[in-house]
């Protein structure tokens, strides 16, 4: 009799990705119920965007991977298998703030369109540094993530630092790192040649965003 053949794993969860998302899930009532998803957005046109909650079992439909990370399942809806293929979720070595990492393989094809249409080139952005950032949050940042119901709020820039502050469904979230560091920063950092890193100064103890979002219809 021939063995049972696995199921194909499609990303790498590593220990410390797994246990930090058990600890996030069961902060929540009824977090045995929850699983995880990881999936594709639009990106930048130069890296994928990540999107990274929690939500129930029935939210999961046909053509989906689930995969069993030792009591965790994670699953990657059927539009992002092929994109994702290879890929591992990790936290960064930031002992201090241990974001949430996905390292992929693959890379978007390239477009001219991203953003809801706009390109982007950092030349169709002009003023000081701190104007141009702005822009780039207005036109490209916070549409994409109004989805979810959040914001990033301009604080300071500083030799080469963007301080934002996460607002409405990004507060309170505990994957607001992987909105952070897969999607505005990178963003920020092609549209603004002159940025080296986003800091987030979001008091996200305060928000009352669960650390999931609900199913999308």
């Amino acid at each position: 009799m021939m063995d049972k053949q696995m199921p194909e794993k499609i990303v790498q969860v590593t220990d410390r990705a797994r246990n930090r998302a058990v600890a996030v899930r069961d902060e929540e009532p009824d977090g045995e119920g929850l699983v995880l998803f990881l999936e594709i957005t639009e990106g930048n046109g130069f890296e994928y965007g990540y999107d990274l909650f929690f939500d129930d079992e029935g939210a999961i439909r046909d053509g989906d991977v689930v995969q069993d990370e030792d009591g965790l399942k994670v699953v990657i809806p059927a539009s992002s298998v092929h994109n994702l293929r290879g890929a591992t979720l990790d936290l960064s070595k930031n002992l201090l703030n241990p974001g949430w990492v996905v390292d992929n393989p693959n890379r978007p094809t390239p477009s001219p369109a991203v953003g809801g249409g706009q390109r982007i080139d950092p030349s169709q952005f002009e003023g000081s540094v701190e104007e141009r950032v702005a822009q780039v949050l207005e036109a490209v940042v916070n549409p994409a993530i109004a989805s979810h119901g959040g914001r990033a709020n301009l604080i300071a820039v500083e030799d080469g630092t963007v301080f934002v502050q996460l607002s409405g469904g990004c507060q309170g979230c505990g994957m607001a790192s992987v909105t952070l560091t897969q999607g505005i920063e990178v963003t920020l950092k092609e549209a603004v040649p002159e940025i080296q890193r986003v800091v987030d100064t979001t008091d996200h103890a305060s928000g009352t965003n669960p650390y999931f979002q609900p199913a999308k219809k």
